[in-house]
């Protein structure tokens, strides 16, 4: 078994096995290199996530000094400021006024209307790599798919997309643990580029409205739900980012799973009813986002171990995904487990609000491909890419047989 280490490629590669030598070892242990707590149990990271002593900031209570925290660099300014001002970084009451927007666009209704869209262009996705004979599955199919929901949800137009997963791949390199100083200069340079264009077509809403989600957040501030351009623009950027990030590695995280899992792979083509149950297992077995921080905001005890105030939690959802206390044999994948309480789209209030649309994406590329490209096989082994917290591969090349 080897040991916890974000920066071993060994370990990227399946971290699995270090997750259940951690959870044997005890319900929390500080890790150096990150300055962290490391919490695998998956009892502990469900509670945890709904803790109110813990929060994703604690700038709405504490200044960075008394904090025990140093300021960030002034250049990392711009990202900080997009970051910090998007409601999975905030705390109540500001999150609470912004998710409450927000959620109008994601009601049951709305994400239930866009599903003949969603079916219709993941259906015309696998068609053209079925006319190609295959291609990667990341850049043709799982990544496209997505990006065009939540554009064509915001407002985005075609023309105008080509930078928005390079844009959001750079700031989501901000997420990693310890981001070098050159993934610290591509986020700032893609949060200024994003945060221009968005402002300039918030501006462009302002003018001449249409039904999308920039244009509702604009009416909805002007009926008095007050919403500052930094929250919109910050708000956009998380719906665009969230938006498709999982769902991108969730799909060739899965795809590649199903490969190597050839007898749930054969179950599935054989019973296409089995999708909504696949979803959800693939996305524990292998899950999209790894790990999810909170800051210590009043000290809290975890097993008689008491972490202070201005520390960091760093809660694994990776290893609570695979706790053998709550799924039976974790280490195996399967498309029929009943009982599936996984926490890939988080808890409590910062709850993934796009998890009912992000469903919907997922199963609708599998069952198209399923259904057009029943031959579907890989031509290589992926390479994965060396992200801890947001668990993907570079590409997936595939040939429709």
């Amino acid at each position: 078994m080897g040991a916890f280490d974000p920066w071993d490629p060994a370990f990227v590669a399946d971290p699995y096995p270090a997750y259940a030598e951690l959870r044997a070892r005890g319900r929390v242990e500080y890790y150096e290199p990150s300055d962290q707590w490391l919490v695998p149990h998956h009892a502990d990271v469900s509670a945890l996530l709904r803790e109110r002593r813990l929060g994703r900031s604690y700038r709405h209570r504490f200044t960075h000094e008394a904090f025990g925290r140093s300021a960030p660099p002034a250049e990392h300014e711009p990202f900080h400021v997009l970051n910090d001002h998007g409601m999975l970084d905030l705390e109540p009451p500001d999150h609470t006024r912004i998710r409450r927007l927000v959620s109008k666009a994601f009601t049951p209704r709305t994400v239930e209307r866009l599903k003949p869209y969603v079916r219709e262009l993941a259906g015309k996705l696998v068609d053209d790599l079925v006319e190609a004979g295959g291609g990667d599955l990341l850049k043709d199919v799982a990544e496209p798919l997505p990006v065009a929901v939540i554009a064509e949800m915001l407002g985005v137009p075609e023309a105008d997309r080509a930078p928005l997963r390079p844009w959001s791949a750079e700031i989501c390199g901000m997420y990693e643990l310890n981001p070098s100083q050159e993934t610290a200069r591509r986020a700032v340079r893609a949060s200024v580029e994003f945060s221009e264009y968005l402002r300039g077509l918030i501006a462009e809403r302002r003018e001449r409205p249409g039904d999308d989600l920039i244009s509702g957040l604009i009416a909805a501030h002007d009926e008095g739900d007050r919403l500052s351009e930094q929250e919109m623009i910050s708000t956009c950027v998380l719906l665009l980012n969230a938006g498709h990030e999982a769902t991108v590695n969730a799909t060739v995280n899965g795809w590649w799973a199903l490969f190597r899992n050839p007898d749930q792979l054969a179950a599935l083509r054989a019973d296409h009813s089995l999708v909504p149950a696949a979803v959800e297992e693939l996305m524990r077995y292998d899950t999209p986002l790894q790990m999810f921080e909170r800051w210590v905001l009043d000290d809290i005890e975890i097993d008689g171990t008491v972490i202070p105030r201005g520390a960091e939690i760093a809660l694994l959802f990776g290893s609570a995904n695979h706790d053998p206390e709550v799924f039976d044999r974790p280490e195996r994948l399967s498309l029929e487990r009943a009982e599936n309480p996984h926490i890939s789209f988080s808890a409590g209030i910062h709850y993934c609000i796009g998890a009912p649309l992000a469903r919907i994406e997922l199963a609708a590329s599998m069952g198209a491909l399923l259904e057009k490209a029943p031959g579907l096989a890989p031509t290589a082994e992926p390479e994965r890419n060396q992200n801890f917290v947001i668990r993907g591969l570079k590409g997936l090349d595939v040939q429709v047989g």
